[in-house]
C-alpha cells in the first residue's frame, strides 16, 4: 500500500469510526452502566465483528452487497430496531444495560462479547464503509494479504481508541451523577442516543 493512499485511509477512518453509531453508543452506555474495565470485553467482541466484516468485505461480500442492495436495507433495519429496543428499555430503566445504584452489576464476560459482537456485525454503518470505501484502497499491483494485515491493524487500532474515548465519557457521566435521580436522566439521555441513532438508521 502507498503512502499517498495511507495518508487519505486513516483520517478517513479516523471520521468513520469517531462519529456516534451503534458500537459507541453502546460503549458509552456500557461505561454508564458497569465501568471502562468491564466494557473491555464488549470492546473484544466488537473488535472481533469489525475484523469479520470488514474482512469479508475484501474478500468478496462487497459484490454480494452491491448485487443485492436489499440484504443493506434488512441489516439497516435490523439494526435500527434493535437499538430502538434498547432505547426502550433504557428510558425504563429496564435490561442489563441500564444504569443503577448498585455497583455490583452481574454482567457476564461471555454476554459483554457476545453484545459487541452482534453489534459489529449488524451494524449498517460499518458495512456502508468497508463495502464502499475500503476495496479502493486496495492497490491491485501490490500482494493483497500484506495491505489487507495493515488496514485490518489501522482499524483495530483506531476502533478501540474510540471506543475507549466513548466508555470513559460514560463513566465520567455515570461518576458526576451518583444520585438516584441523576442515574434515572443517564439511563433516558442513553436511550435518546440509542433510540435516536436506530430511527436515523431506519429512514435514512
Amino acid at each position: 500500500m502507498n503512502s499517498t493512499m495511507l495518508a487519505l485511509f486513516i483520517p478517513t477512518f479516523i471520521a468513520v469510526s469517531i462519529t456516534p453509531g451503534m458500537c459507541m453508543t453502546l460503549a458509552m452506555t456500557l461505561g454508564m452502566s458497569v465501568g471502562v474495565k468491564r466494557t473491555l470485553w464488549m470492546m473484544a467482541g466488537e473488535l472481533a465483528g469489525v475484523f469479520l466484516v470488514s474482512a469479508s468485505s475484501v474478500a468478496g461480500v462487497a459484490i454480494i452487497m452491491l448485487k443485492f442492495p436489499q440484504v443493506f436495507m434488512v441489516l439497516k433495519i435490523v439494526g435500527g430496531l434493535y437499538l430502538i429496543y434498547l432505547g426502550f428499555m433504557l428510558w425504563n430503566s429496564k435490561g442489563k444495560m441500564a444504569v443503577c445504584s448498585s455497583q455490583n452489576r452481574n454482567f457476564s464476560s461471555k454476554y459483554l462479547v457476545l453484545q459487541g459482537f452482534v453489534t459489529a456485525v449488524v451494524n449498517p454503518k460499518g458495512w456502508a464503509f468497508f463495502v464502499a470505501l475500503l476495496p479502493p484502497f486496495i492497490d491491485s499491483t501490490l500482494p493483497l494479504f500484506p495491505q489487507l494485515a495493515l488496514l485490518l491493524s489501522i482499524i483495530l487500532t483506531i476502533e478501540f481508541l474510540s471506543l475507549m474515548l466513548y466508555a470513559y465519557s460514560g463513566s465520567t457521566l455515570r461518576g458526576l451523577m451518583q444520585k438516584e435521580h441523576h442515574i434515572k436522566f443517564l439511563n433516558k439521555l442513553a436511550a435518546l442516543l440509542m433510540a435516536g441513532i436506530g430511527i436515523w438508521l431506519i429512514v435514512e
